[in-house]
């Protein structure tokens, strides 16, 4: 099964500024990251696979409208 970041984030039981402080970034650069405005360096995206606990593999980073 596939999870966007939003659906993982949530799955783990977590708000958006517990990721953004996990992840040692701003508030604002989550959002980015979430939203599809901005990409996530790579070394962040497995770091945030290990904190949802959810395999890189099943994550979408981004989603082209």
């Amino acid at each position: 099964m596939k999870f966007t970041m939003k659906q993982a984030r949530q799955y783990a039981g977590l708000t958006q500024a517990d990721m953004a402080q996990r992840l040692n970034i701003a508030l604002a650069t989550y959002r980015d990251y979430e939203h599809g405005t901005s990409l996530m360096r790579v070394d962040k995206a497995i770091e945030f696979s290990r904190i949802v606990g959810v395999p890189i593999d099943n994550l979408i980073f981004l989603q082209l409208n």
